[in-house]
This record gives C-alpha cells, sequence and structure tokens, in this order.
C-alpha cells in the first residue's frame, strides 16, 4: 500500500489529468464565436467543434479502458496526455475548419485511453485505505465541476488573449501532469487477453452512430430520415453488441460489470445526472451572454459560485455522508436537490439574482451525486478489470451528456419558437429536472448499507466473496 504523502501526490495528479479532460468538453463553448469569426465557418458547422470531440470520446471509451487493461494504466495515462496534448496544440494551430475538427476529434480519441486510466490509477491506490471516500470526493468534484471550469477559463483566455489558448493551456497542464505521473503513479498490471474484434467494432460503431444521430438532430430535425436511420442503426448495433459480449470468451466488457447492483445502478445514475449538468452548462452560458449580456469572462465568473457548490457537493459526499450513511442517501438526496434546483432555474428573468440560487442548488446536488457514484464504478471488480469498468462509467457520462444535450435542445428551440428564448431555457431546465427526478428514484436500488459498493456478504469480509482460481468477483 503506497504511503500516505504519495496518495497524495496520486490524487493531485490524477484530478488534475481528469480537470483537462473535463474542461475540455466546455471551454471551446465560450470561445467558440471568436473562434468562427477568426476562421470564417459557418452557424451549421460550429456544432462539428463541440460534436467531434464527445463523438470521439464517447464511442471510444470502452477500447480505451480495454487498451488500458493490456498497457497497464499507468502507461495508458502517460500516453493519453502526450497524444492529448499533441492534439491541443495542433487545434491552437488551426488555420481551418477541418483542422480544428480534426483536433478536436484526436482529443477524443486520446481522452478515451486518459479518464479511465486516471478512474482505474485512483481506485487501485485508494481502494481499502481510510482516504478512500475523500479521494473519490476529490476526484468527483472535478468531474461534476470541471465543465463550470471550462465556461470561466474559455473565458478568460479568449478575453485576455486568444481563443486559441483554450487548446494552448491543455499543453501547459500535460507537461505538468506528466511529469508528476512519471514521479508518483506507481506501476500497474498488465494483462493480455485476446482481442474482441467484433465487440469492439459493435461498440465503437454503436455508441458513434447513436451520439451522430442525438448530435444532428438540432440540424436535421427528428423526423428526418438520416437521423432515424442512425439512431436506429445504433440501437441494433448496440444490441448486437450485448449479444456478441454474452457469448464470447473474451469480451470487451463482461456483462458481470454490468449486473454488479452497485455498479449497475451507479452508470444509469451517472447517464441521467450528465443528461442535466452537461445541458446547463450549455444553457446557461447562453442565458449568460445572450440574454443578460455579459462578455465572455464576466459569464465565466457567473458560473463560480456553481463550480464551487459542485466542489462542496462532492467533497461531503464523498468523505463524509458515504462512509457514514453508505452510498444510497447522499446519490438520491443530492439528485434530488440537483433536480430542486433545475426546478428553481426555470424562474430565470433578466438578472443573474434569477438563476442564482437554482445554480448553487444543482451544483450541490450533482456533486453530492458524482462523489459518489464515482467511487463505485470500479469496486469489486479484479485489478485487471479496472481499466474497462472506469471506462464504463465516463463511456455513460459522455453519451449521457450527449444525449441529454441534443434532447434539451431540441425542447428548447420547440418553446423558444412559440414563447421566445426565456421560454426555450425554461424548457431544457425542466427537462434536466426530470432527469435529475429520475435518477433519484433509481438511486434506491441501491443497497440500503453500502460504501462505495462494498456490502457485507454471508459473513464475509465486506466486498469479499469467495471466487475460483483468483477470478475476478462481481456481485
Amino acid at each position: 500500500m503506497a504511503s500516505v504523502e504519495r496518495r497524495g501526490w496520486v490524487l493531485a495528479v490524477v484530478a488534475l489529468a481528469q480537470l483537462m479532460v473535463v474542461l475540455d468538453a466546455t471551454i471551446v463553448n465560450i470561445a467558440l464565436p471568436a473562434a468562427q469569426a477568426d476562421l470564417g465557418f459557418g452557424d451549421a458547422d460550429r456544432q462539428w467543434v463541440v460534436i467531434s470531440y464527445s463523438l470521439c470520446f464517447g464511442s471510444l471509451l470502452l477500447v480505451g479502458g480495454r487498451l488500458n487493461d493490456r498497457l497497464g494504466a499507468r502507461t495508458g495515462f502517460v500516453v493519453g496526455l502526450a497524444g492529448f496534448a499533441l492534439a491541443s496544440a495542433v487545434g491552437g494551430f488551426a488555420t481551418n475548419l477541418a483542422v480544428l475538427v480534426a483536433a478536436r476529434a484526436a482529443q477524443g480519441v486520446f481522452a478515451a485511453l486518459l479518464a479511465p486510466a486516471a478512474l482505474a490509477v485512483l481506485s487501485l491506490t485508494f481502494r481499502g485505505t481510510p482516504d478512500q471516500g475523500r479521494a473519490f470526493g476529490v476526484y468527483g468534484a472535478v468531474a461534476g465541476g470541471g465543465g463550470a471550469i471550462g465556461l470561466l477559463l474559455g473565458g478568460v483566455l479568449t478575453d485576455l488573449l486568444s481563443w486559441r489558448w483554450c487548446l494552448f493551456v491543455n499543453v501547459v497542464i500535460a507537461v505538468v501532469v506528466i511529469a508528476g505521473g512519471l514521479f508518483a503513479l506507481p506501476s500497474t498490471t498488465r494483462v493480455k487477453p485476446r482481442t474482441d474484434w467484433w465487440g469492439t467494432g459493435l461498440a465503437v460503431a454503436g455508441l458513434f452512430a447513436l451520439v451522430l444521430g442525438f448530435g444532428r438532430t438540432e440540424a436535421l430535425g427528428w423526423g428526418s430520415a438520416t437521423t432515424l436511420i442512425t439512431l436506429g442503426a445504433g440501437l441494433v448495433l448496440l444490441v448486437a453488441f450485448v449479444i456478441v459480449q454474452a457469448r464470447t470468451e473474451t469480451p470487451l466488457l463482461p456483462l458481470t460489470i454490468l449486473r454488479s447492483r452497485v455498479r449497475g445502478t451507479s452508470y444509469a445514475v451517472m447517464f441521467l445526472a450528465a443528461v442535466g449538468m452537461f445541458s446547463v452548462y450549455l444553457f446557461l452560458a447562453y442565458y449568460l451572454q445572450r440574454t443578460l449580456g455579459f462578455t465572455p469572462v464576466l459569464a465565466g465568473v457567473a458560473f463560480l459560485p456553481m463550480a464551487v457548490s459542485v466542489a462542496v457537493g462532492s467533497a461531503t459526499s464523498g468523505a463524509v455522508l458515504v462512509p457514514r450513511f453508505g452510498i444510497r442517501p447522499p446519490v438520491a438526496g443530492g439528485a434530488l436537490v440537483a433536480a430542486i434546483g433545475f426546478v428553481a432555474l426555470t424562474a430565470a428573468g433578466g438578472s443573474y439574482a434569477t438563476v442564482l440560487p437554482g445554480m448553487i442548488m444543482a451544483g450541490l446536488g450533482l456533486g453530492a451525486v458524482f462523489g459518489s457514484t464515482m467511487g463505485s464504478a470500479a469496486d469489486g471488480v479484479s485489478p485487471a478489470q479496472t481499466g474497462i469498468a472506469s471506462a464504463t462509467i465516463n463511456t455513460t457520462q459522455q453519451i449521457g451528456g450527449s444525449i441529454g444535450i441534443a434532447l434539451l435542445t431540441g425542447l428548447s428551440l420547440s418553446a423558444t419558437r412559440s414563447g421566445g428564448d426565456l421560454a426555450g431555457y425554461h424548457a431544457a431546465f425542466w427537462g434536466a429536472a426530470v432527469a435529475l427526478a429520475l435518477a433519484a428514484v433509481i438511486a434506491t436500488l441501491y443497497p440500503k448499507r453500502s460504501a462505495h459498493g462494498q456490502v457485507p456478504h454471508r459473513g464475509a469480509p465486506e466486498g469479499v466473496r469467495p471466487a475460483a482460481r483468483g477470478s475476478a468477483v462481481h456481485r
């Protein structure tokens, strides 16, 4: 077991890496108008700067998780960081839309390797230690609040320097994290199972089609043949993926990982929480700039209360509530608080004061959800499978965010056409509230007493079952 000081360094390195990955999902939102004016692309094309990142990130996460199991999480972490930094530099120097979109797609590819590696390293380092709850509380705060930090940083960099620094900043962060990672990260287990090529192809194609279909609904509409065919193909491919995983001896995603009551519930809750979180960042960014007339930097500053509340909610949940009460109360309660916060946002009017209470409540609730569910993502699996288990929670987050933005954008546009901009924002916030209310209901499926997924089993130590031939234990 690593020393307390060594674990502290690991947490700092992993948290910085996760921050870089998460903030890149939002940092370009505020910078996009400046990039559009500089590179001269049209309104119909600007969405691809955002979609290309989430498209590659979400569709390749399971593959990234399996690669981490083969390479070792430490190696996957360093390679993912280096590739992410290189892609960011290319994007920063982009002279046209094609280069920028390609660079953002490459960022998503390497993020799909980096994100599960970071969570796997954290899980392996802190599992079974007194600091486990605190560590995942910090990680959850970064995962939940990184989007708000990205909006703030994007506004500051765009106003003071250039939109290009929203990409260059990743190079600076990556250099620091790689240096710290080589010093602090422990060596990790490598496994070399046979590659599940059929499963890999079906997973990537299915997730890609699903995210692409939802991402294009704003431009093509829900009733278009392209939208329906793409979404239908995605669903069919994912169903085929599940069938293949159930029959192959070396699955990309062992279905036993999903059968765990704790992990399965965490994945479902994370999906719904991401629907609300990603959407509220996007719609509030537009509300602050278009309705209230805030500058990019002022809009970023306006998100600070929400970022702080996410951090407080996550730290309190992971370090205090989960160890004392188990995972069910903080996740269910946090989701309910977030839902109430989104309902409060439907009072948005012509001043910042009308949205501030809702932002704080939504942040506290989302922080509690993220601080708790992230800790249970890889709990109870063998060290050789922490990469793929960690990738699954990240996949649900990215896919949930992408689908949520598409669904609530359609809802918002319909309301805007009939009632104006404020009606559109209100409709989106109502949709987010419904998603978090449903997450609160699903959270009741957690075992009554569990701390990061650890539940007693027939008198054995918590989280431990007899397993033949050293195989992984899955509840």
